[in-house]
Order: C-alpha cells, then structure tokens, then sequence
C-alpha cells in the first residue's frame, strides 16, 4: 500500500543570518524586507535592533500589539518615516496622515463602506470577475500578472464606473506596474532616522523611476478625478463609490476633499484596492494549486452558486472564505507596519523612549510558533477549530486593527471569497515544479519572479 504523500509546504522566504553587520542588513532589507530578518523573530515575542542611528522594537506579543494598535493609538501614530518613503504616490493621503487630519479623512471616507454600499458594488465586482474568466488563457500562465490586472479592473468599475479597457484606466495599470518594482513597501527611511541636514533625495533614497512612474500615475488620477467632479456638477455621475466620496461632506468640519485631497485619496484606494488585492488572490490561487483536493471543493462551492451569483450567495462559500482567510495568514500583503511612540514606554520589562520605531509585522505573527499550531502549513480546517480561537482574535492582522483598521476589509473580503470561487470553477490551476515562487515584498508580498501555475479550463 502507497503511503499519501504529505501536503507540501507554501514556500518562505530564507532567514538571514543571526548577526550581521548593519550595511549588510541595509543591502538586505533594500532587496527584500523579509530574508532580511533573522529566524528568531518566529519565536520571539519581542526583538530589540539597536544601531548608533536608531532603536527600533519588532514586536509579537499579543498584549503589546493591543496596545499600540487598538488602546492608545494615538500614543502610537504611523511613523513620519513612512510618509517620506511613500509620499511622492499617496501624497497626503489616509495611508500616512495622522491625528486630526488622519481622523477627518476618516470620517469622509468610512461612509463609503458602510452598511448597504458594499452590496451596491458587488455587481461590479461580479462583472469583472467575469470578465477576467473570459480572458484567462490556457497553458502556463504567470499569474500575478492575471490578478493584478483583475483587482485593477475591480478598482476601476467600483470606484469610477468604468472597466479597465477605458484607455486612462489602462494607463494608471500600466505605470503602476513600473512603479510596483520600484518601490519597496518600506523605504530605508522608515527604519533610519537620517539627519534633516541631508538632502531629501538622500534621506528618502527613492529611485528616479520610482518618482517618474509616481508622477504619472498622479496625473491620470487627476484627469480622472476632475472629470468626475464635472460630472457631479452637472448632476451626471454615477452612484459609484468616487461620486459617494466627493459628495461626503465632514460632519465636524462641514467641508468634503479638495480635488488635489482626492487625488491623494484615489491614490491610496489603487494601492490598497488593488496591490494588495492582487498579491492575495494570486497566493491564494497558488495554495490552491497545492492542493488539488481542496480546489475541487472550492470549485464545488462556486459551481453552486450559479451562473448570476447575488451577494447573499457570499455566505454560501465557506470553504472559499477560509482558504482566503488562511492565504492572507501565511501572505500577509502588507508584510510590516510601522509606529513611532510619542511617549517612553515600558514593554516587557524594557524602557522604550519616546521616538522609537514600533514595528508590528503581520507575516512574522501570523507564522508565530507560539501562537500558531503548524503555523508554516496551508490548513484552512483550523478557521472552524476551537483550538484556534484565541490565535485568530489576538494574532491576525491582515488588514491591521483598532481605529486604523483597513476602511476596506470588508470589499477585500467580499472581492477575494468570490473572485476565487469564479476562477476556481472554471479553470483548473496546478503548479510548476521548474518554477516554484519566492516570496518578496516589494509595495507587497510577491513571488520573486512571478508565481507561475498550469491553467487548464474545468470540462
């Protein structure tokens, strides 16, 4: 009798070595964030790294996560750091405002989300799922490019009403492509506080192209942006959810977003509606190309569903929701995030002074050992397991926590369960022994040279 072969393992990235000097770590990090780090931080509950330029303190105990991301945010604002690696993109955006700009932002933004308007964009999220099936090419297919340009076509049906075919949608696809490579996810920057006397093309080391492609992008935003603002003066706008964000107005404030505050904002949703997006969907179709036996019950569930699915049919896709559920563990999209504490602090028994970087990494606390049973393996079981309860509440942060929590998780959710059913039911995906992924964070976690599968139609 055969012995079953065990469930391969989803790849990860090799650690560095425990010591290494800090110009090797910069060289690292510059190429990778995540085999930048040592080993120890799957075990640890809280790591210190001291240079002579800076203290920063990764951490993943649970308690202290708490703390900074949901009991005193305020005490734990993002880290100015963070805007100047990002901020030739988002500008002034959601992403990296804090206080009572952050706040006011909010609460022009969060309506949006809420209530009945998720359901308002699932018929175009439908749409483009559907169309990206019609698209999808037989053979071996390198598949972040096909769920990056479906969360694409998602973004711009649900925010402006229009599919990725429309030419300037086309455009900000396209130069987002160049910008993605470019620009890591977390500038030098963000973990080296350099002196204020060295010129910002120093401090914020960003790439020529990085700046090039982050300029184009904004101008096409802009065109965008402007053509709806016309639009909704002439009282022609769709119900979309620009048209619901540049009609709300701040009910402390009484005023909404200036054009140029909006460009920043739709500059943030392609990143987050769509990068991150993309990364999971194509992680998730790979976990599922791992396994052959949970694939066909996800093809099941979404086979069930119909042809013309609802959003009430969301609830029927189970197996789906966990398998996402368990790709954003192992695949968080944003790899590490990144504090700065206003106040001296006293986290297990040390003294945290006032300005030091507070770094909260998801893809190191999702794959904790002492957190996590298997916590390396693909196991979607342990999301209706009592025995994972406590792990799910206090040690999964895909879409972080607290008052910062990500305005969309529930689209990204909504999006990912079905656009994974979709394609799931109508194609057959398997992987490629000669080209086995690498995962890298670039703006998010990526393979490093693509994560490429066999793509069969289902008969």
């Amino acid at each position: 009798m055969t012995a079953p072969r065990p469930n391969p393992m989803p790849p990860k990235p090799t650690p560095r070595a425990p010591r290494v000097s800090l110009w090797a770590y910069l060289r690292l990090f510059r190429h990778d964030i995540l085999s930048a780090q040592p080993q120890r931080l799957y075990h640890a509950w809280m790591a210190e790294f001291r240079t002579l330029f800076f203290r920063s303190y990764l951490i993943n105990d649970p308690a202290l996560i708490a703390r900074v991301l949901r009991d005193a945010p305020d005490v734990f604002p993002k880290s100015n750091r963070i805007r100047e690696g990002l901020a030739p993109l988002l500008g002034n955006s959601v992403f990296v405002t804090n206080g009572d700009d952050w706040k006011r932002q909010r609460r022009i933004i969060d309506p949006a989300f809420e209530g009945g308007r998720l359901r308002d964009t699932f018929p175009a999220m439908l749409a483009a799922g559907q169309a990206a099936v019609a698209r999808m090419q037989a053979g071996e297919v390198e598949i972040e490019a096909v769920t990056s340009h479906l969360a694409a076509d998602v973004i711009f049906r649900t925010l402006f009403s229009i599919p990725i075919e429309d030419d300037t949608a086309w455009a900000v696809f396209s130069e987002f492509k160049t910008y993605q490579r470019s620009q890591p996810l977390l500038n030098l920057a963000a973990f080296i506080p350099l002196p204020k006397w060295l010129p910002n093309s120093i401090r914020r080391a960003h790439r020529r192209e990085t700046l090039a492609s982050a300029q184009k992008i904004r101008a096409l935003i802009t065109k965008l942006t402007l053509a709806r603002a016309a639009d909704i003066a002439a009282k022609l706008a769709p119900d979309d959810l620009a048209t619901k964000i540049m009609t709300t107005l701040d009910p402390v404030t009484g005023q909404g977003f200036a054009p140029d505050e909006m460009v920043d904002q739709v500059a943030i949703f392609f990143l987050a509606g769509h990068e991150t997006s993309a990364s999971a969907l194509a992680w998730g179709l790979y976990m599922l190309a791992l396994h052959p036996d949970i694939q066909q019950q996800v093809a099941a569930e979404g086979a069930a569903i119909g042809p013309a699915p609802r959003f009430s049919d969301l609830s029927k896709l189970r197996l789906t929701r966990d398998v996402f559920r368990e790709t954003l563990r192992l695949y968080p999209p944003v790899p590490m995030m990144v504090r700065q504490n206003q106040q001296t602090e006293s986290f297990r028994a040390r003294m945290i002074k006032r300005g030091a970087q507070i770094v909260i990494s998801p893809w190191h606390l999702h794959r904790h050992e002492r957190l996590w049973a298997n916590p390396d393996a693909f196991d979607p079981t342990r999301w209706t397991r009592e025995d994972t309860k406590d792990s799910q509440r206090d040690a999964y942060l895909p879409f972080s926590a607290g008052p910062r929590v990500c305005t969309g998780a529930g689209f990204a959710m909504a999006e990912g369960v079905l656009l994974l059913a979709l394609l799931a039911r109508a194609f057959r995906f398997s992987p490629l022994a000669t080209r086995p992924p690498v995962p890298v964070a670039h703006l998010t976690v990526r393979g490093r040279d693509g994560i490429w599968l066999d793509v069969r139609p289902r008969t």
